[in-house]
């Protein structure tokens, strides 16, 4: 008997805008590294991987995260050539709302500040995430990712409080000059839904795994994410 593809379903922010607390925008998307990383670890895994947004809409990608004063010019022309080689699928993402999660083994959500202008609050989004975590599917977040856990609302409140989980401090929120105007903090946000929230030193590799919740603390991590989602997932 064939065995069965690990499936993955990676959902992606549409938003490219983030609303600062005096009504101002930000620009912004997915943080590309998140993408990237994540998406490449999984396919060369050899597991199926569908890229999804509300609405079907293409993804933006964070310009910051792929300019070559952060990032470096080498890994800048990479980054910018695997989204090149990726365009058709970033230009098609599948419908959040169509999504029936019982067809997937994992769901994977990178972050940028996207999710926190609209996956933090999409149904759709919530709808996904409590089927997954009722039926023990994978769920992983990396970075600002976790804010879609705040879409998540079941008939006993919030489906993860009291998980351990990490995402995007506000330590490094601070440090990289957001905080001031944000309208929430993220990680403050989850504490006080009633998350065990755990963090690693600012920037640095740091990965927390609760059962089937995986979550990673920013860019840095994302490589250590997905080893650990392919490891569970095998």
């Amino acid at each position: 008997m064939e065995k069965k593809m690990t499936r993955v379903l990676t959902v992606l922010s549409a938003a490219d805008k983030w609303t600062r607390a005096d009504g101002s925008t930000y620009d912004t998307g997915i943080w590309a590294e998140e993408f990237i990383l994540m998406d490449e670890a999984l396919i060369n895994a050899g597991f199926s991987v569908d890229l999804a947004t509300p609405g079907g809409v293409s993804p933006t990608i964070d310009a910051l995260s792929l300019d070559t004063k952060i990032i470096g010019p080498e890994t800048a022309e990479r980054y910018r050539e695997y989204l090149a080689q990726n365009a058709k699928r970033l230009n098609n993402p599948l419908v959040l709302a169509d999504i029936d999660p019982d067809q997937f083994d994992a769901i994977v959500i990178p972050g940028g500040h996207g999710p926190v202008e609209d996956l933090y609050k999409d149904p759709d989004m919530g709808r996904i995430l409590v089927r997954a975590n009722t039926a023990s599917k994978l769920i992983a977040a990396v970075c600002h990712g976790p804010a879609a856990l705040l879409a998540a609302s079941d008939e006993n409140g919030w489906p993860f409080a009291g998980r351990r989980m990490t995402s995007f401090t506000d330590e490094e929120e601070i440090e990289f000059g957001t905080a001031a105007n944000a309208p929430w903090l993220l990680a403050d946000s989850l504490r006080k839904r009633g998350a065990v929230f755990e963090q690693g030193p600012n920037w640095g590799s740091y990965v927390v795994r609760d059962g089937n919740l995986l979550t990673g603390q920013n860019p840095t991590s994302t490589a250590a994410l997905a080893e650990a989602v392919i490891g569970a997932l095998r």
